[in-house]
């Protein structure tokens, strides 16, 4: 081309003046293609008699120019401005080759002169992040670091940062400021900063928005101080005293942890009880004194008043008239008349005296009263224990008619709830009950329907109680003595046991055992908290136990040390749950023992209340028992059937719930249940039906298998939980069905149940179902004990002393496996009582005896003859 010679000819002449060469005014720059739209490259030179670009090594065709001239006013010298236009197809043609540049020559007539290359790029942003934020926990103050990796773009794209779809400015905010690299950094989180934020990357091309990102600040729960100690709840004597704290410095928040440990402490105190004075006897008269008196004095010394007791009422100082040879003596008549009085009082007070004594000697011949402490008490007032006579065919009742004419006596102790009335209760107070023979004795109860309603109805009136059953299904009560007995609640494994001389003698206290829905009691958890046992309560509470009673009940807990942290929880009066107990620490009270084994847990209580066991996951390899069961309807009138899988804690309260559920639904068992081991390890339970043959049932679950979330099972606090899987026959007459349902929370690690079945005809696994307990809920005295009353003593008074060679209640304790809990027997003041109270409660009523006989005779202790087969 003309521009192309042009380029070869136009060399500098020789010895040309420099000033006289092309000089840029206007240079090409880089620019980016959007899109398709073309670019536009522009430069100028003076003085300058030809323009040209060269793109890529290339001249461009001198028709792409458009070509402008002009002059320079200043210099007079010629201006010249050439534009040319470059489309993306001519960028995309040498495109992974080089990049595309381009450059302006200028001529003069004293040479050429070369402009900067300018680079055209075609501009782009790609669509996916190369990081994106991601959501975060953080405690408060601690800091952040919100990655951000923008996609690949050209030119490279800038970042922004956005915080609940506001700009975030670090100028504004110190706390704030963005990497190099992009990353949003939060030097100290606050709860300000609690937000969704999103990354946003952009160039002249496109904006880009990263997914957002939730971070949370959490604040962790601190305690507050502790408050002063409250003053003793007792105004005599001995009772308790407790500070309290709260978990309020600072409160948790947006999910931070609780506070660990107690919210409450109570320590024993005791006050002086105040003593009102008495007077002493009145001495003896004075000599007759010349006014005609004499005197005689007393003190209020018998006893003297002291820690606050009221002083004595009355004169200190008696005086009256006497008669003496210096007094005027009185009319005869008058003293006549007065001594007549005295002689009639004195014969009144003397028939009236006559009379009480006959009466009270009456009444103690023929009648039995007793103090009585049982649910009446929580309304403040006392009402009659619920005992019927005796019929007169069945001799071996137990009768007893308390005396409500007696003397009162008064009630000390802390009964739930507090009311602002006092503090005391007035309850009657009669003489001892008799003792009872050998044989066995029962209290009778005629209608114990009414009377557990009626029960039930006080127990009710107080808010303390107000979460017990209304029915009697799931609660047992009697009225027990001295002489002890045990409460039942049939086919729950759940079980009261009060040891002879725990209640004090002279008393009777109603005494009542429930267990409750946990949807009706509200135990929280936190973190890795799980129920690991039913919900029980026993009371009335604040009654005096001089003796542990313990209470049984199950767990499904596979317990280790390394795996789990269990704790036994209480309710207190004010309805707050308490730790009263770890499980393989030393305790911090002698109130409490529990004695944990495979399938059930014995506590030792002083106190009667509402418990439960609750466990803290410290590996993801601890696990509870779930049971697996299977059921379907009884009869199948159409052609869909359905089978339920139950996931349930593996406790025989829970079964025995579902089993009555299933009951009322219809539905019969259908395979033999199984155990899975539920692990902490977050994952869901999965639940599949296999191997149906297809020309004769079709499933109707739309996805390969059903999930129950893991939370759900993991917490206890929904007992059971269930899947329903529907089949349909091809047709009504098909009864046979055989399948195979998997159960599994990890791959490979699982249940399955191989089901064949005539769904028409089969009721082979009727077997597997609990049958309902026969016995009365309520044992009294002996009847309740398989060691009968005079051996149990014996046993006791013998091995109790230190004996030689070590032949005492340790030994005992170690024929029994019972020697890991020598220091809590050494505690008590009756340790081989203590073993054999857990003995009766975990082998009641099918315990064997004559093992008992065989360890106790191993001892050695006289002769070894203690205790015998033949005794028992």
């Amino acid at each position: 081309t003309g521009a192309q010679q042009s380029a070869t000819v136009a060399n500098p002449a020789s010895g040309a003046s420099p000033d006289l060469l092309p000089h840029f005014q206007l240079e090409p720059e880089d620019v980016y293609i959007v899109k398709n739209k073309a670019v536009s490259l522009a430069c100028r030179a003076s003085p300058a008699t030809q323009i040209y670009f060269k793109c890529n090594g290339e001249w461009v065709h001198q028709g792409d120019h458009v070509t402008q001239h002009s002059t320079d006013r200043s210099t007079g010298l010629p201006v010249m401005e050439v534009r040319i236009e470059v489309t993306r197809q001519q960028v995309e043609k040498i495109f992974g080759l080089e990049e595309y540049w381009c450059q302006c020559v200028a001529w003069s007539s004293s040479g050429t002169t070369k402009s900067q290359k300018a680079f055209v790029r075609i501009a782009y942003l790609r669509k996916n992040f190369e990081q994106e934020p991601t959501a975060r926990e953080v405690s408060i103050e601690q800091g952040i670091v919100l990655p951000c990796r923008p996609p690949e773009g050209i030119p490279p794209a800038e970042v922004e940062w956005l915080r609940n779809e506001e700009l975030v400015d670090p100028a504004l905010d110190a706390n704030v400021y963005v990497t190099p690299e992009h990353s949003l950094v939060l030097r100290q989180a606050r709860l300000a900063d609690t937000a969704n934020y999103t990354c946003v990357a952009k160039n002249i091309v496109a904006r880009r928005r990263s997914a957002s990102a939730a971070i949370t600040v959490y604040v962790n729960g601190g305690w507050s101080t502790w408050t002063q100690w409250s003053g003793c709840s007792t105004s005599c004597g001995r009772g308790w005293q407790k500070r309290s704290r709260t978990c309020t410095n600072p409160t948790p928040l947006n999910g931070g942890a609780f506070c660990e440990g107690q919210n409450v402490q109570k320590t024993a105190c005791t006050t002086l009880c105040p003593v009102d004075g008495a007077w002493s006897e009145w001495s003896k008269w004075s000599e007759c004194g010349a006014e005609c008196t004499h005197w005689r004095s007393r003190e209020c010394s018998e006893p003297a008043p002291r820690n606050g007791g009221r002083d004595c009422h009355g004169p200190e100082l008696d005086t009256r008239n006497c008669t003496s040879e210096l007094c005027t003596h009185a009319a005869p008549g008058a003293e006549d008349v007065a001594l007549y009085v005295g002689l009639v009082a004195v014969a009144v007070c003397l028939v009236l005296l006559l009379l009480v004594g006959v009466l009270v000697y009456c009444r103690k011949k023929g009648g039995l009263d007793a103090d009585v402490a049982d649910s009446s008490i929580l309304t403040a007032g006392f009402q009659p224990v619920s005992i019927k006579p005796s019929k007169a065919d069945n001799p071996s009742l137990l009768t007893i008619q308390p005396d409500l004419s007696t003397t009162t006596m008064t009630y000390q102790g802390s009964l739930c709830p507090r009311q602002d009335g006092p503090a005391k209760l007035q309850l009657p107070n009669g003489h001892l009950l008799s003792p009872l023979s050998a044989g066995r004795h029962t209290l009778h109860h005629s209608s114990p329907a009414a009377e557990g309603a009626d029960f039930v109805a006080r127990l009710s009136t107080q808010s303390y109680f107000r979460s017990l059953p209304r029915g009697t299904n799931n609660m047992a009560y009697g009225t027990f003595n001295f002489l002890g007995g045990r409460l039942m609640i049939p086919n729950t494994g759940i079980s009261l046991l009060i040891p002879p001389d725990a209640i004090p003698r002279g008393k009777i206290y109603e005494v009542y055992l429930t267990l409750h829905k946990q949807e009706e009691v509200r135990l929280p958890l936190a973190g890795c908290q799980t129920l690991l046992s039913p919900i029980v309560s026993c009371g009335p509470p604040g009654v005096l136990l001089t003796r542990p009673a313990i209470l049984a009940m199950g767990h499904c807990v596979e317990a280790s040390a390394e795996n789990w942290s269990i704790r036994l929880k209480k309710q207190s009066c004010e309805g707050t749950w308490e730790d009263v107990l770890q499980l393989g620490a030393e305790p911090c009270t002698e109130l409490y023992y529990c004695q944990l084994e495979a399938q059930a847990c014995y506590v030792f209580t002083e106190q009667l209340g509402r418990f439960a066991l609750v466990g803290e996951s410290l590996s993801m390899a601890a696990s509870k028992r779930l049971k697996l069961v299977l059921f379907a309807p009884a009869a199948c009138p159409s052609l869909e059937y359905n089978i339920r899988v139950y996931c349930l804690s593996d406790t025989q309260d829970v079964l025995k719930e579902v089993i009555q559920l299933e009951k009322q639904l219809g539905g019969q068992l259908i395979g033999a249940p199984r155990v899975l081991h539920f692990k902490d390890s977050y994952h869901n339970l999965r639940l599949s039906i296999h191997d149906m043959p297809s020309s004769l049932w079709k499933s109707k679950l739309l996805a390969s298998y059903q999930e129950i979330p893991f939370y759900h099972i993991w917490s206890g606090l929904q007992p059971f939980l269930h899947c329903t899987f529907t089949l349909e026959r091809l047709s009504t007459s098909t009864c046979e069905l055989a399948c195979k349902i998997w159960v599994w929370q990890v791959e490979g690690d699982g249940q399955s149940f191989t089901v064949n079945f005539n769904i028409a005809k089969d009721t082979r696994f009727s077997d597997w179902l609990v049958p309902d307990e026969v016995g009365t809920p309520a044992l009294v005295g002996p009847s309740a004990f398989k060691i009968p009353f005079l051996i149990r003593q014996k046993i006791i008074s013998s091995l109790d002393p230190p004996g030689t060679r070590g032949a005492d209640w340790r030994t005992l304790a170690q024929k029994l496996n019972l020697d890991s809990h020598l220091s809590f027997f050494a505690s008590k003041a009756s340790p081989t009582a203590m073993i054999l109270n857990l003995w009766e409660a975990r082998h009641f009523p099918n315990g064997n005896l004559s093992q008992l006989a065989a360890a106790v005779a191993e001892v050695g202790k006289q002769d070894g003859a203690l205790f015998s087969e033949a005794e028992c």
